[in-house]
């Protein structure tokens, strides 16, 4: 699993930083970082939750 994230559409709400920490971080310049672009199986689901629950659908996953 690969984690691709739009900047452009990304608003930094840190949805996804709340459920998948490990793997998500905004920090105090208010942007996003992907810490993990290819997290292990044991992230995935929670990776999934975090691109679904998107406000801005700004998280795509391939494989």
């Amino acid at each position: 699993m690969k984690v691709v994230v739009d900047f452009d559409l990304c608003e930094s709400n840190a949805v996804c930083m709340a459920i998948a920490p490990e793997v998500f971080e905004v920090r105090d310049d208010d942007f996003l970082y992907i810490l993990n672009e290819h997290p292990g199986p044991e992230l995935h689901e929670k990776v999934r939750e975090a691109a679904e629950r998107c406000p801005k659908q700004a998280i795509t996953l391939t494989d």
